[in-house]
């Protein structure tokens, strides 16, 4: 597979326009387009290449041959193929490309403002219509040159597309006098397509995202038993690797030396951070929050469960929904029978109606003018882009616009739980003082500083619930117990704050203590306690909140017919109970995102058709 870069390319027309310009290529096994990315794939034979990349800039498309796959971990350079008279926005510097756009667009809608005012207020004179055709003309020029390259390129091949017929119609308007029009028209096309491609550029940032997630480099044993930083798509499964604290996992690996705390939500979309020790995997792109591991790399990086993830979120953008199949047939048939009629007027007028050959162009032109798609066109990318504007103002970010017109349908709703029913961030919520002897304001004062000494997620949420009771300094040997938790002295008393299983090794969790550990864990909460050698002296539970409005959105779906499942990366007990709390059809839980894949089609199956459709709702882009 060659791949190529596109930067123009960025809607469904412009992916019809090169699929007809390469359908004579010799040799052609398949294309696989990107638009998200604005690259396309061709499996042909390598002779071929050299004739794609004519075809595609002879359609008017810059286009330039990558070295690799695009969004692949390892970026090659580029070979650019030299076609001077290639166009398209320079989507190699995004930032410096978009203002270039949004001026030199905005200019072109203010001269065609100017110039309507011109037609409609300017004296009856000579001079006043010259000056307001000239910045009519200063408007078309500035935002229609990309179409304009792309509809005389497509004239030339005798292919009538979206391109070709904004070129005769505007160019008609204008040479029969209506150069107001023919410049609004223009400006309003272009800056539709520029919202267009702005939502294109949208779901590419997500992959880039996600690319992010996992670092470019790993720490490596070489074959002296030394530490080496290498590029991690150099990095083969079996392989050593060195995780310190604070770093990201470079590649799927399983541990073979150390303890640590590690924060999986990012891939997951679990919400609480997990132990990790010998023999437990690690998936690229989540966070090693504590301990040094050495691990052995179970995946390569274009294998690993992260660069799987992006290749589903490429292959679900790239797939071709059946409204964009619905609207390439519709311009395929349109255009063409628009073009015929007006070639008709013009020639078959004159003889049958009586006109001159002047009429009968004059009336061409005005069919043209009229029957050109371009209120459709103009309208459907500017209200599409009105409803994820609309959604977005409230918090609702939607993959594109097909799924916005699908959503109709909806009858089965799958819910992410972390970050889309919950706060996405552990919070303290239950707090009991359990020890005797002891005065209730001093035990929540060295719980809050040892869990202010901690940099643990959980120790973090205890302290931020605590504020308030810390910042005593009593405590001093502090000491972290990976996989465990803390310890500390408070004059003169050791002190342990950690979980279920470092109290359990003190030999304090009596039948009390437990009792209570069940009731908060069948809620779905994470348990510290703060113990000392006699006895258990608090319980802290922290959890994942949900949100005010999560439950009243549950009920208005149900009231709707709507069925909503929760799809989670949690634990099951956790996902249980917050689905009982929220309202929640069923739920499910321990899965990887590949599993809430598998999920979601089997409720696609068990739906039976377009008349029922499945929607998938998540916070970030490992939902994507």
């Amino acid at each position: 597979m060659t791949w190529l870069s596109i930067p123009a390319m960025d809607c469904a027309a412009e992916e019809g326009e090169i699929r007809r310009a390469l359908s004579e290529l010799p040799g052609l096994r398949g294309l696989r387009f990107r638009l998200a990315s604005r690259s396309l794939g061709i499996d042909a034979p390598a002779e071929s290449i050299p004739k794609a990349l004519d075809a595609i800039a002879g359609a008017g498309f810059k286009v330039t041959q990558l070295a690799a796959e695009p969004s692949a971990p390892a970026h090659g350079h580029r070979h650019v193929h030299d076609h001077d008279h290639a166009h398209g926005h320079d989507h190699g510097h995004p930032a410096a490309a978009w203002w270039r756009d949004e001026v030199r667009y905005g200019l072109a809608l203010a001269l065609a403002v100017v110039a309507e005012a011109l037609h409609f207020l300017a004296p009856d004179i000579t001079a006043w219509a010259v000056a307001g055709m000239a910045v009519a003309a200063a408007a078309i020029a500035l935002a229609g040159f990309s179409t304009y390259a792309k509809g005389l390129a497509a004239l030339r091949r005798g292919r009538i597309g979206i391109s070709a017929l904004m070129t005769v119609a505007v160019t008609g308007a204008f040479l029969i006098g209506q150069w107001p029009e023919a410049a609004m028209v223009m400006a309003l096309y272009a800056i539709a397509e520029l919202i267009e491609a702005r939502s294109v550029d949208r779901a590419r940032n997500a992959i880039q995202g996600l690319l992010s997630l996992a670092p470019e480099t790993a720490e490596v044993r070489d074959a002296d038993g030394q530490w080496v930083t290498c590029p991690s798509s150099d990095v083969q499964p079996g392989q050593c690797i060195r995780i310190r604290p604070g770093a990201r996992i470079p590649l799927d690996a399983t541990i073979i030396s150390g303890q640590t705390t590690v924060d999986p939500s990012a891939v997951t979309g679990e919400s609480m951070p997990i132990e990790r020790g010998v023999g437990d995997a690690l998936f690229a792109g989540t966070v090693n929050l504590s301990g040094t591991v050495e691990a052995t790399a179970t995946a390569a990086s274009h294998n690993t469960l992260l660069a799987r993830i992006i290749a589903a979120v490429e292959q679900a953008q790239s797939a071709r929904a059946p409204t964009q199949a619905f609207v390439d047939r519709f311009a395929a048939i349109y255009t063409p029978t628009v073009f015929a009629l007006a070639l008709a007027v013009a020639l078959l007028g004159p003889w049958l109606l009586d006109w001159t050959w002047l009429q009968g162009l004059y009336k061409a032109l005005v069919l043209l003018v009229i029957a050109c798609p371009c209120a459709l066109v103009i309208s459907t990318p500017v209200s599409i882009v009105s409803g994820l504007a609309a959604a977005a103002r409230r918090g609702i970010l939607i993959k594109g616009g097909v799924h916005l017109e699908k959503a109709r349908l909806l009858r089965t709703i799958a819910l992410d739980k972390t970050g889309t029913i919950t706060e996405g961030k552990p919070g303290l919520v239950a707090t009991e003082v359990l020890a005797p002897g002891h005065h209730h304001d001093e035990v929540l004062h060295w719980a809050a500083d040892m869990a202010g000494h901690s940099d643990h997620p959980v120790s973090h949420a205890i302290a931020a619930g605590l504020d308030g009771h810390g910042c005593s300094h009593d405590i001093d040997g502090f000491e972290v117990l990976p996989g465990l938790g803390t310890r500390a002295r408070a004059h003169g008393t050791d002190l342990w704050l950690g979980n279920h299983r470092l109290i359990e090794s003190l030999g304090v969790c009596v039948p009390q203590v437990e009792a209570r550990l069940d009731e908060h864990e069948s809620q779905g909460r994470t348990v510290t306690l703060l113990a000392s050698r006699e006895q258990v002296l608090a319980i802290f539970a922290v959890a994942d909140a949900i949100k005010p409005s999560s439950r009243e959105a549950m009920t208005q779906l149900a009231a709707m017919g709507v069925q909503t499942h929760m799809l989670s990366g949690d634990n099951q007990r956790t996902v249980e109970a917050i689905a009982r709390e929220a309202g929640i059809s069923s739920a499910r839980g321990q899965l990887m995102p590949q599993d809430k894949l598998d999920a979601i089609r089997d409720m696609q199956r068990q739906a039976g058709g377009n008349a029922h459709t499945v929607a998938m709702v998540g916070d970030g882009i490992n939902d994507a």
